[in-house]
């Protein structure tokens, strides 16, 4: 790129980089601000040009489109920030909802902020927040895991990682693995409250929420699933997420010398945690060690 070159600042957008949401399915969820960014920058970079031209073709939007996506990051990342120090305004947009997430721009947004380059957020769709919204469990907190790992070991660690976390988790899945991953999520955290919410703001969204067990039945039986979709799943009950890592050794160690009944007995007088809930505990610990 030579380096003298004057990019026009249609609208006299400041130089930068722009983080724009754009919709997630239904082109109608875009703001009015974003449609303007998109119109008024210099180059919007994407990371499916097919894509993105839907949706800019649908607001006659006729920036310049550049591609940016995990395959050629490192290589345009340069150019890109040259680009913002030389005066341009540059827009960055996913295929869908909200940048960064999921999707790549971290290593971009990171080195703009450390070479003093301004970094503008321009909200909107993010379908991890639309489906919390809309499921029912529980909003205050949450965690968002980004997708699961695709080998069922790693994904049964994964989520067993997370059995006492005591508030909503939300993963994206595929409809392939979908039932792999619920039945996963019903060996290592049990039946819980699920809730999978898929083709959000498209005109086949659905959005179903049960017991896992249910879950599994009902897309059993339902036909070849299609689409994205968001897997959101009830955090651990506030006791069971009193049952960490130290006090299942606390009670493993009180299991060497006493039985179960006193040992579920006494670390409850200790901790406050039911009596049920520590011998429910003390009986899979003492399972546990008779297999091995």
């Amino acid at each position: 790129m030579n380096r003298n070159t004057v990019f026009s600042h249609k609208s006299k957008l400041p130089s930068g980089l722009y983080i724009v949401a754009t919709p997630i399915g239904n082109l109608q969820d875009i703001t009015f601000r974003a449609i303007e960014t998109l119109k008024c920058a210099d180059i919007i970079y994407c990371e499916d040009k097919r894509q993105s031209s839907v949706l800019l073709s649908h607001y006659t939007i006729t920036t310049p489109l550049g591609s940016y996506h995990e395959h050629n990051a490192e290589k345009i990342r340069p150019e890109l920030l040259e680009k913002i120090n030389l005066g341009a305004a540059i827009a960055l947009i996913s295929d869908a909802g909200t940048p960064l997430i999921s999707d790549p721009g971290y290593k971009l947004v990171s080195e703009c902020h450390d070479a003093g380059i301004q970094v503008f957020t321009i909200p909107g769709p993010s379908a991890p927040i639309a489906a919390l919204a809309s499921s029912g469990l529980p909003s205050d907190h949450f965690y968002f895991g980004g997708f699961l790992p695709t080998k069922a070991g790693e994904r049964k660690r994964a989520l067993a990682d997370m059995k006492t976390f005591p508030h909503t988790l939300i993963y994206f899945e595929t409809p392939r693995r979908l039932i792999e991953t619920l039945t996963d999520v019903l060996e290592t955290l049990g039946n819980r409250q699920v809730c999978v919410a898929r083709e959000l703001t498209k005109a086949f969204e659905n959005i179903h929420r049960s017991t896992v067990e249910e879950m599994i039945d009902y897309y059993t039986t339902s036909g070849v699933l299609k689409g994205e979709l968001v897997l959101l799943i009830a955090g651990a009950e506030e006791i069971e997420a009193q049952l960490t890592d130290a006090v299942e050794k606390a009670l493993q160690q009180l299991l060497n010398s006493v039985s179960t009944k006193e040992a579920s007995s006494l670390l409850s007088d200790i901790t406050g945690i039911p009596k049920k809930i520590l011998y429910n505990k003390a009986l899979e610990l003492r399972d546990r060690d008779d297999q091995n």
